[in-house]
């Protein structure tokens, strides 16, 4: 039997030539409706978009050859680790995809807080023409980046083109290019007090869940805004709404929440200091491109020749 690839999103032609030309015996199932590729789901060897509907098939079904998943988000945090980590199964993440429009999305959310532009369209719905006290801007002044990815690093490399001071936080404080200061996690709490702007891109594991309570708001200076592009339950909202509410802290642009969509009540939609997206700071014209092009392809031309895929392999124990 062939081996078979299913890819369950739509690509354009070009792109699945591209596929195609890196493995040409193989068969290769692509199209977004499960219609397309339930079926072939049981002998997929690699496939490439994961979906809920294919846990059964894939994973509680000894015949199943499933041997490598290319994630199309980077967070996995939804995936299925352990059964994946029993059964062997590589599974890399699209990590990296995201670094332009997300770093992009980071410094909107900023320059909209600093720069008031949120209140200003509010102000324009009524035709309301005040200044709000507009005395803040964003050159100079220090960003905690908790979390020093590929999103990370493009978010330091902006921040240097303000004059920022950069601080990261992540496992290691090896140093890294537009950072001036590398710190572990252990030492969060030590930066926060010094930080105009915390953001937080770390991905979602049983060490993040939670990593910014009460304790971490109560650091932060109460003119230092809070924006969070990673996970929701890397914050507990509770504590973040308190905050926000007390003006703890002054402003917050938040892309991720605990629950999502966010619950209709939440007190988040009504405070004034907050900016709010649904979970689109990542959203590209590029993505299935950089998906295809930059993991896929490469990591493909490893695994037929015997390799474990290298870009973005996660690490079951690490969580990521």
């Amino acid at each position: 039997m062939q081996r078979k690839l299913v890819i369950a999103h739509d690509i354009n032609e070009s792109l699945l030539q591209q596929v195609k030309d890196v493995i040409p015996d193989w068969d290769i199932i692509m199209g977004g409706h499960p219609e397309v590729w339930t079926k072939h789901i049981k002998d997929a060897e690699v496939i490439a978009g994961w979906r809920t509907k294919m846990v059964e098939p894939c994973l509680h079904n000894e015949s199943s050859k499933l041997r490598w998943i290319q994630s199309w988000s980077a967070g996995v945090d939804s995936y299925p680790l352990d059964t994946l980590a029993a059964r062997d199964i590589y599974l890399t993440s699209a990590n990296g995809v995201h670094a332009y429009p997300i770093s992009e999305s980071i410094f909107a959310l900023m320059l909209a807080l600093t720069r008031k532009i949120a209140t200003y369209v509010k102000q324009q719905q009524d035709k309301k023409w005040d200044e709000a006290n507009l005395n803040l801007e964003v050159h100079e002044k220090t960003i905690g980046i908790i979390g020093v990815g590929a999103i990370g690093k493009e978010t330091a490399k902006i921040a240097k083109a303000f004059g920022m001071e950069v601080i990261g936080v992540r496992h290691s404080d090896k140093p890294e290019p537009f950072v001036d200061t590398m710190v572990t996690t252990e030492q969060l709490n030590a930066i926060l007090p010094s930080c105009d702007y915390v953001v937080v891109t770390v991905p979602l594991t049983q060490e993040t869940h939670h990593l910014f309570g009460e304790e971490q708001f109560n650091l932060m200076k109460p003119t230092a805004f809070f924006i969070n592009i990673g996970r929701g339950e890397v914050v507990d909202e509770q504590a973040l709404t308190k905050a926000l509410e007390t003006e703890q802290i002054a402003g917050a642009g938040l892309d991720v929440f605990e629950n999502e969509p966010l619950d209709n009540d939440s007190p988040l939609w009504l405070l004034d200091n907050v900016i709010i997206t649904p979970h689109s700071a990542g959203s590209t014209e590029h993505y299935t491109k950089r998906v295809i092009e930059d993991l896929l392809i490469p990591n493909l031309k490893e695994y037929i020749k015997g390799k474990a895929p290298s870009i973005n392999l996660v690490d079951y124990h690490k969580g990521y």
